[in-house]
């Protein structure tokens, strides 16, 4: 039997976590503050209840597990109180905006024998999953230098800086696909373009210790970019690897030079699966097995501690918010 899941929050992207887990059978209830939203939730799934209180998913019965997908201030306070309440959680990125908080979530989980699950989602993606088992065979030859690149338009996102809504995709994927638990940031800079104190651009310069090597690598974020850009880069002594997920086809491929100068192109094959039904049915296996989830709080930590490391640099000065190396 399915686990029955409640999703608090259902703005842009809590409804396609409702979409999902109603798809895999698994959508109890719908909880958000807005009532507009709810009754968007009551006409489009018929028989879900529906709640405005956090503390009525809390004390639900039939709700075996909470999926959080509220601004990201908030996600410490609801994660705890579920755990509290005996509920397992998915909660999405990032796990909480202080590392003492990812520490005490994932102490309450394991005491407590309870499952907690963070969306890193681009860990699911079929294609990230593709490039990693191409790195780990030597298809692409020798690590040189790997870059995430993430942009868009959103000037409606005011109350926490670029790094803490975009840099955990970037951060998450490239450790994993790297294997590296260890990632290091050697140089970070910040950009406050609207001059009301929130980080809209910005950057981070790495270093991945990887097997006896240095793999340096940077991720670029920005909120006023007009092209939408999600982008990985991984070059290789033998091959340079392009994720680019913003197209709908060939999003990985694989670029390479013969002898006589010639570039090559190649497009491997990865099954067509939306990342999202992935991460939700890979969340419901671990209900019900009770296995420890591939994007756990320990996947979290490095992502919360040096994103926290990051934001303390970064509020340190204005405007041109931060350059030089991080000391950490």
């Amino acid at each position: 039997m399915v686990s029955k899941v409640a999703v608090v929050g259902c703005g842009n992207w809590g409804k396609n976590l409702v979409r999902n887990f109603a798809r895999q059978g698994a959508l109890g209830v719908v909880c958000d503050s807005d009532p507009k939203r709810l009754d968007l939730m009551r006409r489009e799934y018929p028989g879900v209840e529906v709640a405005d209180r956090f503390e009525d998913v809390l004390t639900n019965r039939d709700v075996k597990a909470i999926v959080i997908a509220t601004p990201c201030d908030s996600h410490f306070p609801l994660a705890k109180q579920s755990l509290l309440a005996g509920k397992h959680v998915y909660v999405e990125k990032p796990l909480a905006r202080d590392v003492r908080h990812a520490e005490e979530l994932d102490q309450l989980a394991n005491e407590r024998n309870l499952i907690l699950m963070v969306g890193h989602l681009l860990l699911y993606h079929p294609a990230v999953n593709c490039l990693k088992e191409l790195i780990a065979s030597g298809e692409l030859g020798e690590l040189l230098f790997v870059r995430s690149d993430r942009m868009n338009f959103n000037l409606g996102r005011r109350d926490w800086s670029v790094l803490w809504d975009l840099a955990p995709h970037d951060l998450s994927m490239m450790s994993y696909i790297l294997d590296c638990d260890l990632t290091e940031v050697n140089r970070v800079g910040g950009w406050d373009t609207q001059g009301d104190g929130v980080v809209d651009v910005a950057y981070l310069d790495l270093f991945f210790p990887v097997r006896g090597r240095t793999i340096p690598g940077q991720v670029r974020n920005s909120w006023i970019d007009p092209q939408k850009v999600v982008r990985l880069t991984v070059n290789g002594s033998l091959k340079t690897a392009v994720l680019n997920d913003a197209q709908t086809e060939n999003k990985l491929a694989l670029h390479s030079q013969t002898a006589e100068g010639r570039m090559v192109v190649e497009y491997p094959e990865y099954p067509g699966v939306e990342p999202l039904h992935l991460e939700c049915e890979h969340f419901l296996k671990c209900l019900e097995t009770g296995e420890r989830p591939r994007t756990d709080a320990n996947n979290a930590y490095q992502v919360v501690s040096l994103l926290a490391d990051v934001e303390e640099r970064l509020s340190r000065k204005p405007n041109l918010v931060a350059t030089g190396n991080l000391q950490r």
